[in-house]
């Protein structure tokens, strides 16, 4: 009788959920906003019915169903920490979105490479990455593999190419800010909880350009209003957050990556089916493969630094972190003169100061792990 290893089938069904909705979400907006589909070219509206019900899907759960429990956000944290994500993340939302009016699914996704370079990028400038020769190169190949895409693609946009680069650059910065000031201030937050702070606020953010820009256009336009399209698709897109709650809590960095690629790989070529207009040349794959090839190295070399961060103490580390307790217990219980408690003062808070550092880096350790794409990772 074969053995059932059941963990491990619930975790492949979560990263397969996980996958669809990924890919369902992206294909289904696509269609909702599309001219030649269902003809809502209106994405910063679309936007705001996701975040308005996701915050309050968000709310019930939190408040009402106590599902989740809230974190302690005090009105200083929120201005100073929620306020500036909640903008970048309604504006990469926002941008994102309206790339979908301009470009093809399969040549979005192929620009979405440029994701690990945007987060290279602000992280250097914001001080939580330094720059390394080894990951410069790493980008320098995928933003190589991006151009020739970009070079091969038949129905190529200069504005929707320049929407979906300023998303993901508002995306990586999001990214950067969440781990510089929310994690700083020792502050985690999941999807749900993240939804419930973050999602009324971007909602917020949206109103002023929605009032500029698409308020005008839909008072003079025939606009289809569909209950359940909307109601579905933010249902779609509320599900993915919670899917990858779910993976989060299974897997690791290492299969978050792998099931990254493979789901843009199984898009680009859903959206050809779908979308017969989408028309994929051979300089685009091979664009896109070069770009791949630097971003699998990206993976790898970041997955790398977090192992050596988790390595265990070399022996002689470990014998003089012993020979330092055995002093300091010995400074402690053994009766001294004057001038040897003043010593053993002096001893005990240099071993203060190193505790203090190994402290100190221990979160930025694990925080690294927030360069994978729209989602932070954590063990």
């Amino acid at each position: 009788m074969v053995m059932v290893n059941k963990p491990l089938v619930l975790t492949y069904l979560y990263l397969l959920i996980y996958v669809l909705l990924s890919s369902g979400v992206i294909l289904y907006n696509k269609w909702v906003l599309s001219p030649k589909y269902f003809n809502f070219p209106f994405p910063i509206t679309l936007t705001m019915i996701h975040m308005g019900f996701s915050g309050a899907v968000a709310f019930f759960l939190i408040r009402v169903f106590k599902v989740v429990s809230p974190v302690k956000m005090t009105l200083e944290i929120y201005i100073t920490c929620v306020v500036p994500i909640s903008a970048f993340f309604a504006a990469s939302l926002w941008f994102g979105n309206t790339a979908y009016l301009y470009i093809s699914v399969a040549f979005i996704q192929m620009l979405k490479a440029l994701m690990p370079v945007a987060t290279f990028i602000m992280a250097v400038m914001c001080g939580t990455d330094k720059g390394r020769c080894d990951v410069f190169s790493n980008m320098l190949l995928v933003s190589v593999g991006v151009v020739i895409s970009s070079y091969g693609e038949i129905h190529f946009n200069g504005v929707g190419t320049l929407y979906q680069v300023t998303g993901i650059f508002a995306e990586a910065l999001r990214l950067v800010l969440t781990q510089v000031l929310l994690q700083k201030k020792g502050l985690t937050l999941n999807p749900i909880t993240s939804l419930y702070y973050i999602a009324p606020c971007s909602f917020v953010f949206l109103c002023a350009p929605w009032y500029v820009l698409e308020k005008p256009g839909m008072e003079v336009s025939q606009i289809q209003f569909n209950f359940w399209i909307f109601f579905s698709n933010a249902l779609c897109a509320l599900a993915l957050n919670f899917s990858i709650f779910l993976v989060i809590g299974r897997t690791g960095a290492v299969t978050i990556r792998v099931a990254g690629v493979l789901k843009d790989w199984i898009l680009i070529a859903l959206s050809t089916v779908i979308f017969p207009e989408s028309t994929i040349t051979g300089l685009n794959i091979i664009g896109y493969a070069i770009a791949l090839c630097g971003v699998v190295m990206y993976n790898y070399l970041k997955v790398k630094d977090v192992r050596a961060s988790q390595l265990p103490e070399s022996i002689p580390d470990r014998m003089a972190k012993d020979w330092k307790l055995e002093k300091k217990s010995s400074d402690i219980f053994t009766p001294k003169n004057s001038s040897d408690n003043t010593g053993g003062g002096g001893g005990g808070n240099m071993n203060s100061s190193s505790d203090t550092n190994v402290d100190e880096e221990a979160p930025l350790i694990s925080s690294r792990l927030s360069h994978v794409g729209r989602t932070q990772l954590s063990k």
